[in-house]
């Protein structure tokens, strides 16, 4: 039950837009893509990527350290 309200009170703060960040782990943050041009690679027709917003994740640097 905990982390399942960690998890939505992490995924309703990025909805807003909002960074979350957790010390000695990582930062969730929304990365915003550009619209885009690019290739269909089974038959290499130019097609245009609508701009679309994805959540990313960057390891703390003391969670890094762990693995070393």
């Amino acid at each position: 039950a905990a982390i399942n309200a960690v998890v939505d009170t992490i995924q309703e703060t990025l909805k807003k837009g909002d960074k979350v960040a957790i010390a000695g782990f990582g930062t969730f943050d929304v990365l915003n893509r550009k619209a885009r041009t690019g290739r269909n690679p089974s038959t290499g027709e130019t097609i245009q990527i609508a701009a679309s917003k994805s959540p990313k994740f960057k390891v703390g640097k003391a969670f890094k350290d762990l693995f070393k």
